[in-house]
């Protein structure tokens, strides 16, 4: 990856030893201030607006962003991105003004607790299978990239003995701290990241002569426009994206917009973090926060590899571009402090994971499959154990797949296509029932596989296969039809929803929208949309105001 000839090695491995140490000091420190299952899961609702911003943004911030995103762009430019960060941050965005508030306003756990109390048990079993296929995949693209540093770092311990150490390490301190060391972990180590990232991306500036230079930069490895949003004028005079044309060109251009534009909105981890914030203003300014935060500093990343190709376009591996790029523009000791701190972001998104994935089994799965609640220390012990458990599915999908970007937005379309649809027409349509939302869950993710065989082998509208375009390359094209098969498999997930709830309202009456306590939540714009007074998320909290949050009445 890089690092062969570096003299400063000992330097990095030295940082990246204190940051472990320090997450493990966390990780016990918090453990013993974890009660229940609240406390570990949502940090008891005590998070304020800066912090619930900075943890949003420090999850997401992760390896697709970070090594996957400079990568990626090193190859395709802007285009190849759209996924991530830019359909990243819109989701941050539309998530604080449509869903985020609600969310709180019901004091739910979990995302999970939505769908049973708006469409009932079937939902909760579905959902939860959702949410726990996503984070172990993307659990997956953080330990690869892991194992990647670990292996550049020390050549002689193979990519996947590092994969293993690495998140053994994360399980054994998620394990100990929960949500609470996470949020202050995810504190710390953001600003290091985005100080680092700052100091490079000035760095490689200079050397490509200001922003004059960078936006003079006429091709990256596969395209002349490297800047460029829209598809783009293919040699047919017809416009492409990513070498496909025609309709599948423009249906691959709307997948990269929605897998994590709309497939993140309903995320356990962006909503935990949201509903740990301490009151309803709280957690949607955070997600904005987050949101100015991610675009900000998100779109770095790809122009750093924009600019790495004008610098070195011979590179071998392009994901080695932003450790590459470090190692050329920082000192010494910024090399080593972001380099730490980029391990610290994966190891923290991958945390995040895991306890996302543990908590819907302990808050929901369980509950439906005993017919009772657990207790908080059952709850908290089976949450526990759930996080070992996704560790370990975690790597096994870590060790069979071995790639980074591709994993992390696979994981987010695996929402699109079957969550999304039931949980905005849920908090925004009336007439929505379990019906329509079984109905596009199971159409969603049935549409998907078909159509991702379809074009595998089959072109639509004058375009060839993906196999065709990839010249065989199996990798290239099986992910290329994944992604192409999302767009149709959304609409087909919207319709579903809409036609099946409409058609069966008498023999399945959609239920009322409760709160965790039970209490009926009116669907009413004022309770959903995100436009609250700024003041109520930045002012103190009045005595009686934690006295509140504290009982968990608010």
């Amino acid at each position: 990856m890089g690092f062969e000839g570096y003299q400063y090695t000992w330097l990095v491995v030295i940082f990246i030893v204190l940051f472990f140490g320090v997450r493990i000091a966390v990780g016990i420190w918090a453990g013993s201030k974890v009660k229940d299952a609240a406390d570990y899961i949502v940090a008891g609702r005590r998070l304020p607006v800066y912090i619930a911003g900075a943890s949003i943004m420090a999850t997401w911030f992760a390896a697709e962003t970070l090594m996957g995103a400079s990568g990626t762009a090193y190859q395709y430019g802007f285009q190849g991105v759209i996924f991530d960060p830019f359909g990243a941050t819109c989701c941050l965005f539309l998530s604080g003004f449509f869903f985020i508030r609600m969310m709180r306003k019901a004091k739910y756990i979990t995302l999970v607790d939505f769908y049973e109390r708006r469409f009932g048990k079937a939902m909760v079993v579905l959902a939860t299978i959702s949410q726990l296929a996503t984070y172990f995949v993307w659990t997956g693209a953080q330990i690869v990239a892991g194992g990647t540093i670990i292996n550049a770092l020390f050549p002689s311990v193979p990519v996947q003995a590092g994969m293993i150490g690495v998140i053994t390490f994360v399980t054994i301190y998620t394990t100990l701290g929960g949500m609470l060391a996470d949020t202050l972990l995810d504190f710390m180590q953001m600003f290091l990241n985005a100080v680092g990232m700052t100091l490079i991306f000035l760095g490689m500036l200079a050397a490509v002569g200001g922003f004059k230079g960078l936006f003079s930069i006429g091709s990256v490895m596969y395209t002349d426009r490297p800047f460029s949003l829209l598809p783009t004028p293919g040699e047919d005079g017809l416009f492409q994206y990513l070498g496909y044309g025609k309709a599948m060109g423009w249906m691959y251009w709307m997948a990269a917009w929605l897998a994590v534009g709309l497939g993140s909105v309903p995320t356990q981890d962006l909503m935990q973090r949201s509903v740990s914030a301490r009151n309803e203003a709280t957690s949607v300014y955070g997600s904005y926060f987050a949101g100015i935060l991610y675009g900000f500093f998100g779109i770095m990343s790809p122009l750093i590899g924009i600019m790495y190709y004008h610098l070195n376009p011979n590179l071998e591996d392009p994901q080695a571009v932003l450790i590459l790029a470090a190692m050329e523009h920082l000192p010494p000791i910024m090399t080593a402090i972001f380099i730490a701190a980029l391990c610290s972001a994966l190891m923290s998104t991958s945390d995040s994971s895991l306890l996302a994935g543990a908590s819907v089994v302990t808050e929901n799965l369980i509950p439906v499959i005993t017919g009772k609640r657990l207790g908080d220390k059952a709850a908290l012990w089976w949450t526990r154990a759930m996080v070992v458990t996704n560790g370990v599915i975690g790597i096994i999908i870590a060790l069979t797949f071995a790639v980074i970007y591709e994993l992390g937005v696979v994981a987010w379309t695996l929402l699109l296509v079957g969550m999304f649809a039931p949980f905005a027409f849920g908090m925004y349509w009336k007439k929505a029932n379990q019906t329509g939302a079984v109905l596009s869950y199971l159409g969603g993710f049935i549409a998907w596989a078909l159509l991702t065989w379809f074009f595998y082998y089959n072109g639509i509208f004058g375009t060839e296969s993906t196999v065709v375009i990839c010249e065989g390359d199996f990798d290239c094209a099986f992910w290329d039809a994944v992604y192409i098969a999302s767009f149709p498999a959304f609409v087909i997930s919207l319709l579903l929803m809409w036609i099946g709830s409409l058609a069966t309202q008498k023999i399945d009456p959609p239920k009322q929208l409760t709160d965790i306590d039970g209490n009926p939540i009116e669907l009413k714009l004022e309770n959903t949309i995100g436009w609250l007074p700024i003041r109520d998320a930045l002012r103190k909290l009045t005595p009686e105001e934690i006295q509140a949050i504290e009982e968990g009445k608010i």
